[in-house]
């Protein structure tokens, strides 16, 4: 099974809006045929994982043990736990199992994920090289903007997601298989 890895804050808690619209992500996700790689624990991560599961997917998480020692493990919606030594090794491993990112809402760590995504999808774009898509919520717009050094065109490898139809749009311009 194809999978999309899905960055997002572990802050999110069950009935909260942002938890809602994770949970309503993991099913739009599963839907679409694919399963999810996640960071593996709590907040949005556990929200897009039981929507993934909801919907009849598969969840791999990739977690941190040595980072967070403080976890207790994977959510309980994880299927496959792949556990990494180090950050940058789980941002690269988070990368490299899914044929797209999606980032949800989040802080500094999800900041992280996306920028490392969006940097490699640019290297691969100054070689010529087509990058892995890498869908954004609407709202780390606010934050990733043109100015400084960041181009139009460096700009254009996000797409904004601002619903659940654009997501699906997303979604349906990907490979399956």
């Amino acid at each position: 099974m194809r999978l999309i890895t899905v960055f997002g804050s572990s802050r999110v808690k069950p009935g909260t809006p942002a938890y809602a619209e994770a949970l309503a992500w993991g099913q739009v996700v599963a839907r679409a045929g694919f399963g999810v790689a996640t960071g593996g624990y709590d907040g949005a991560m556990e929200a897009v994982s039981r929507g993934v599961k909801e919907a009849g997917g598969l969840v791999v998480g990739i977690t941190a043990p040595a980072l967070f020692p403080q976890r207790n493990g994977p959510n309980l919606h994880v299927d496959l736990e792949l556990p990494s030594a180090s950050l940058l090794t789980r941002i690269e491993r988070l990368m490299d199992v899914g044929v797209a990112c999606l980032a949800l809402p989040g802080g500094v760590g999800t900041l992280a994920e996306i920028l490392a995504a969006w940097n490699l999808n640019y290297l691969a774009w100054l070689q010529g090289r087509p990058g892995k898509p890498l869908g954004v919520h609407l709202g780390w717009l606010e934050v990733i903007r043109p100015g400084l050094e960041v181009t139009p065109e460096a700009l254009g490898l996000l797409t904004p997601i601002a619903s659940l139809e654009e997501l699906e749009a997303f979604l349906a311009c990907l490979p399956r298989g």
